[in-house]
This record gives C-alpha cells, sequence and structure tokens, in this order.
C-alpha cells in the first residue's frame, strides 16, 4: 500500500467515524428526547472543525511526516501488497475510538460527542498531507510505500524508484545535463 493511500484512507475512515459517531448521539438525543448532549456536542463539533480546517490549512508537509518520508528506507525489493492488513495495522487506534465511544454513547452519549469532534480535527487536519507526499514524490520520481511493521511499532515506509512524469521541467534538466 502506498503512504498517499495509507492518508487517504485515514482522513475518509476518521471521517466516516466522526459521522457515525455524530448520528449516534443525535439519534440517542431523538429517542430519549434529551436533546441537550446533542446541543452541546454539536457546538463542540463547530469549535472542533473550525481547529480542524486550521490546523489543515497549510500546504506543506506535516512535520511528523517529513520525519517518516526522511527516514524512508530505499526499497531492494516490493513488499507483498497487503492493504487490508496494512490498514488494520496502522488505523487500530482509530477503529478502537470508534467501537469504545459507540458503546459507551449507549449510557453517555457525551462520549461519542467528544470523539467525534477530535475525529473531525484529525479529518480535517490531515486532509491536504497526501498531497504533499504526492508533491515531494513528483519531485523526486520516487514512490513512498508502507512497510511492515508491528501495530504499536512506529510506521516506516520504503522509497521506491518511480517513473518520473513527462513534464517539460523533466525535458529541460535533462537536456542540459
Amino acid at each position: 500500500m502506498t503512504f498517499r493511500q495509507l492518508l487517504h484512507a485515514t482522513v475518509l475512515l476518521s471521517g466516516a467515524s466522526a459521522t457515525l459517531l455524530g448520528l449516534i448521539v443525535v439519534s440517542h438525543a431523538q429517542v430519549n428526547s434529551d436533546p441537550m448532549p446533542a446541543v452541546i456536542s454539536a457546538l463542540w463539533w463547530i469549535v472542533a472543525s473550525i481547529l480542524g480546517i486550521n490546523a489543515g490549512r497549510m500546504n506543506d508537509t506535516n512535520p511528523q511526516i517529513a520525519r517518516v518520508l526522511a527516514e524512508a528506507r530505499a526499497a531492494e525489493q516490493l513488499p507483498e501488497p497487503r492493504p487490508v492488513l496494512t490498514l488494520i495495522n496502522r488505523l487500530w487506534p482509530l477503529f478502537a475510538v470508534t467501537i469504545v465511544s459507540g458503546v459507551a454513547a449507549i449510557w453517555l452519549p457525551q462520549v461519542a460527542g467528544v470523539a467525534t469532534g477530535f475525529l473531525l480535527i484529525w479529518a480535517l487536519g490531515w486532509r491536504k498531507q497526501e498531497h504533499a507526499v504526492k508533491a515531494i514524490e513528483e519531485r523526486d520520481g520516487v514512490e513512498f510505500l508502507v512497510e511492515r511493521t508491528g501495530p504499536v511499532s512506529p510506521l516506516k515506509l520504503l522509497r521506491t524508484p518511480g517513473l518520473r512524469r513527462d513534464r517539460p521541467e523533466h525535458k529541460r534538466h535533462s537536456a542540459s545535463a
């Protein structure tokens, strides 16, 4: 699985988890005729959305992602593609938060409301990182793949040589060399 695919899936799954948990909070308010947890949660979601939009405003690579990209080792061979296993392995905290918050919402809908806000911050804050990595890949003519590691091990990447695109700026550099 490419690193860009992992970033894209992270943003989409964080947004989906936030939507699911938000739906649980609103449903709980509807069923119990108690709108207060949903109203307070909705105010938190607005604040969280503003925070996430501001966090994701930059077009540059996030410092954590830049560090992981810089530490990527050159691939000697391509890893076996296992996208589902990679997603489960890297995103298990997201799945755990979603499940635990959803179950806790049966008794305390505020838990799901708070988790929804943090998932919104995460999704909105990381939304442009895929494009930043793509720009680096295109600039350097490489592709970053997620290396197989344990579920609690830090993320590691492999750098594979990619094919440079047939673009005018690449033709100028090769013609002048």
